[in-house]
């Protein structure tokens, strides 16, 4: 997926990635960082805490976010069969209560807040390199308000796919998606 959301953003803007650049998709996912920081390739793409981690060891730093220039892409999103939702509506509204209350707690909390509570999840990173990142993501605008799915997201994740050469057939937001549940929660 970070592949396809950089290869939508050049192809946004006027940069053709089959013909203005190389991309070296033979590295292992997990490995890029280390490729990089060992002098493969002028660029990397990187999740945190790699990002992170490669600025703190003064080998490379970030100059751009593919959150940031591509929009609301839906990363993450839960699926249930129509069947489980019309059979427990009650689990599916309190799960979703429960993810909003994590959206309402990073709105309403400072970074360092934030990666204070985090922490414990994070072990393999010390408080300072967790602040940094939520830092980051904070300054960013990368947590919504709200859980609420909404159909531009929606039609930008499929511009993506469709572009990759993922998506053969669009489907209709409206058949996809409900936003009950979290348009509840949001309230």
């Amino acid at each position: 997926m970070p592949e396809m959301v950089f290869e939508y953003i050049l192809k946004q803007n006027g940069i053709d990635p089959s013909k203005d650049l190389t991309i070296n998709q033979s590295i292992d996912f997990g490995s890029t960082a280390a490729a990089f920081s060992g002098g493969q390739g002028d660029f990397t793409i990187e999740f945190e805490p790699a990002a992170t981690t490669l600025e703190q060891q003064n080998a490379g730093y970030v100059v751009a976010s593919l959150g940031v220039d591509s929009g609301y892409v839906p990363y993450t999103a839960y699926s249930a069969k129509s069947s489980y939702m019309k059979g427990n509506p009650d689990v599916i509204q309190s799960f979703t209560n429960a993810l909003q209350k994590g959206m309402d707690y990073v709105q309403t909390h400072t970074p360092e807040e934030i990666a204070e509570v985090i922490a414990p999840q994070f072990k393999e990173n010390d408080l300072e390199t967790i602040t940094a990142i939520v830092r980051r993501y904070y300054e960013q605008d990368t947590w919504k308000e709200n859980l609420i799915f909404e159909k531009e997201s929606f039609e930008l994740l499929q511009d993506i796919l469709q572009s990759a050469g993922e998506l053969e057939e669009r489907t209709p937001y409206e058949k996809l998606v409900t936003t009950k549940y979290a348009k509840n929660a949001a309230k």
